[in-house]
């Protein structure tokens, strides 16, 4: 019999391989999206709109599976069916299979989103779990590391071998996780009850009820709903904006790939320090510290972008986009663990889900106009993103004062741990 692995030593490998080989694809896809499939700015931005709407459709039913089948499968399933859409994207160069990709990798992600947090949580228990979403950024971002500078010699080769090197060793990914990895604080639904639509609503209904419950919680999505609001401009646009306004230096005789990958490696190691420096000082079990951080963080990053989209050269341009990495390194799994608190076992991948679902929501209302905005410059559509974040900010400091009238302290017999 195969011994299953250390669930908190696995989530930590977890987060590091997808990371490296997460990193090893996006650092060529805009490039390779834009330069060998030949895509225009608006081209660039449905192919975003058709990845979010596939998760908006997705993301709660793949919630309610993980709820109520297992979240391992869930896990594995959308691993897989992410390498497949990788694996189609690099290899078949045409506007119709670019978005055929999105729809996988979508629907790969919709079953890992929220199932993975809701796995950990429940083998290891919330309180650790929210400390390990924290110290598992630090994991990606080494992963990530590693990804970008194996990106550089591969994209030497051609533009589309990291994809497709990277979307072959994700399915693999599958294939480890069915052998090694355990399931042992989750209990699925009995065997005669697995086709009982029935329950699926019930414990769809349950996700909303927590949200019910919790104002502070619903003030939070509300906060993710404006997160997507304005990544999609900024996601598919910069790369293009950087190609198309400034001469993108030859690097060692290498192609173009060579400065995007250094500029993600760049990028990645001042986002270790930063995260570091979180780690030590931040209470990531206060919902207040992190409001407070998650103002501050956002406001920098409307900052940035709306110094990149503006910038006069290549090298302001370069730390506008650095500022940019850093700050939504660090947002990322404060985020989660805003999120992730007072949640019960039995919802708790259904709620974290929906912030997924607004989080699509705000891309899908946001990436059509975006791309009819770079018709007229790429430019403006960039700057229009920079503003979209700025209602974030009163929205937190609602979310923070609503909580702090909740008068709901965190102990082991209310925060949802078992």
């Amino acid at each position: 019999m195969i011994k299953k692995l250390d669930a908190y030593k696995l989530y930590l490998g977890l987060m590091f391989f997808t990371s490296l080989f997460f990193s090893l694809i996006f650092v060529v896809t805009s490039l390779y999206e834009a330069s060998v499939v030949g895509l225009t700015g608006l081209q660039l931005v449905l192919v975003g709109t058709t990845l979010e709407v596939t998760i908006l459709v997705f993301e709660i039913p793949t919630g309610v599976v993980a709820d109520a089948f297992s979240r391992r499968l869930s896990i594995i399933i959308g691993y897989f069916i992410m390498g497949v859409g990788f694996l189609i994207e690099g290899l078949f160069p045409t506007f119709f299979t670019v978005l055929v990709a999105q729809v996988l990798w979508g629907l790969g992600y919709t079953f890992t989103s929220g199932a993975t947090q809701a796995w950990l949580s429940d083998e290891i228990g919330e309180a650790q779990a929210n400390r390990a979403f924290l110290r598992a950024n630090r994991f990606e971002l080494v992963g990530g590391l590693f990804g970008m500078l194996l990106a550089v010699p591969l994209g030497n080769l051609a533009v589309n071998v990291p994809i497709v090197a990277g979307g072959a060793c994700i399915a693999i990914i599958a294939l480890i996780l069915a052998t090694f990895m355990p399931e042992n604080g989750f209990t699925p639904v009995r065997q005669e009850e697995r086709n009982n639509w029935q329950h699926m609503t019930d414990i769809f209904n349950k996700g909303l009820a927590a949200v019910h419950a919790r104002p502070s919680l619903a003030a939070i999505l509300g906060v993710g709903l404006i997160y997507g609001l304005y990544s999609e401009g900024w996601d598919r646009l910069w790369v293009k904006f950087l190609v198309d306004n400034f001469t993108i230096p030859s690097l060692l005789g290498m192609n173009t790939v060579a400065f995007f990958g250094l500029l993600r490696v760049g990028s990645m190691l001042l986002s270790l320090i930063a995260n570091k420096l979180v780690e030590k000082r931040l209470d990531i079990n206060s919902a207040s510290a992190v409001a407070k951080a998650m103002i501050g963080f956002t406001a920098v990053l409307s900052f940035a972008i709306f110094i990149f989209a503006f910038s006069p050269a290549l090298s302001i341009s370069i730390a506008a986009v650095w500022l940019v990495g850093i700050t939504r390194e660090v947002m990322g799994p404060l985020y989660n663990a805003w999120v992730n608190q007072r949640l019960n076992s039995d919802s708790r991948a259904t709620v974290i889900s929906m912030s997924g679902q607004v989080d699509a929501i705000g891309q899908i209302v946001s990436g059509p106009l975006a791309g009819l905005v770079s018709l007229w410059s790429v430019q403006a559509a960039i700057a229009f993103a920079a503003l979209l974040i700025t209602p974030a900010l009163p929205l937190i400091q609602r979310a923070n004062r609503i909580h702090a009238a909740e008068d709901w302290p965190m102990t082991p017999a209310n925060n949802g741990v078992e």
